[in-house]
């Protein structure tokens, strides 16, 4: 069963974050079902613009079929291009705010065929652009048990990786582990099943986030993510995973935080004081919308700001 129904979380809050001005230029880095890009056009003049990205073909078709607006330009690509695509635009610099909703869309769990669910039975695919890489299917087939062992602690923080490997590897002896649910009850046979939560979902996400190289393509991607805000502008994260959040939560640090001039150098330190970001804060849902959403119970939304660093560029 396929839905297109999809609940952006924390919508209001990203928006508030995006401060969105009538006439900006904004980047939805993660289109899914356009939720925060309907937020971000209703709030714009006819003179503002959204570019959105997505990997996922069916996100791009969804697009082409449900909005029909001047304004917007979804393109079919990971958000780690964005600087490359934003520049043949002639945006570098220019761009008001950028939203990264780090999450997997509703319809993506919901169609078995994509392979991200362990409550739908289907191909063990995972893959966010299934045009192009290795299936979660092919990748545990040519894996070793080391190798899948050290990807489920790694990403996904699954303390009996090791004995979820072995399980793998020795079901792989007699038969290929083609569908979702086989690997689930593989994992669900390794763990004792805990209150609320399916004894696959480390794995799960762990594998995906693998299969899609998730938390390289964030760091290069915030990467470029100063030179594309003009001044101003904002940058909103919503992250689903403790290994995200800290990526983005380090890389707003990192540029936020004051450096001061040693003590005893005969210098002004106006220089040493000067941050190319202004950390906003984080966020978490709302008791309203942990209520009605339960994806949103693991979201955390952080806001950065882009800071007047190079006057002569402001």
């Amino acid at each position: 069963m396929t839905s297109n129904h999809h609940q952006s979380v924390m919508f209001d809050e990203s928006i508030e974050g995006l401060n969105v001005k009538n006439n900006g230029i904004y980047i939805d880095a993660t289109f899914g079902r356009g939720g925060h890009t309907r937020g971000i056009l209703d709030q714009l003049n006819q003179s503002g613009k959204v570019i959105a990205f997505d990997q996922d073909i069916g996100a791009v078709d969804y697009a082409k079929e449900n909005f029909n607006d001047d304004r917007l330009e979804v393109i079919h690509s990971a958000f780690v291009n964005m600087s490359e695509l934003l520049n043949k635009r002639g945006l570098i610099g220019k761009i008001d705010g950028i939203l990264m909703d780090l999450g997997v869309s509703s319809p993506q769990l919901d169609n078995a065929q994509r392979g991200f669910s362990f409550n739908h039975d289907g191909p063990l695919d995972m893959r966010m652009d299934q045009t192009q890489g290795m299936s979660a299917a092919q990748w545990l087939t040519s894996a070793n048990e080391t190798e899948i062992a050290d990807v489920l602690y790694q990403y996904g923080e699954e303390r009996k990786s090791r004995r979820i490997a072995s399980a793998i590897k020795r079901y792989q002896q007699d038969k290929s582990i083609d569908t979702t649910l086989q690997l689930a009850n593989i994992i669900a046979s390794v763990i004792k099943t805990q209150k609320n939560k399916h004894p696959a979902t480390r794995s799960f996400q762990a594998i995906r986030i693998f299969i899609n190289q998730e938390l390289k393509q964030l760091s290069e991607t915030l990467d470029q993510i100063i030179e594309l805000l003009a001044c101003g502008g904002r940058l909103v994260v919503i992250s689903f995973h403790s290994i995200e959040d800290r990526i983005v939560k380090q890389f707003i640090q990192k540029h936020s935080r004051q450096k001061q001039a040693p003590k005893g150098l005969p210098v002004m330190d106006s220089e040493f004081k000067k941050t190319a970001l202004k950390d906003l804060g984080k966020k978490f849902a709302s008791k309203e919308e942990l209520q009605t959403n339960k994806r949103s119970r693991s979201a955390i939304l952080r806001t950065a700001q882009r800071t007047e660093l190079e006057m002569e560029k402001c």
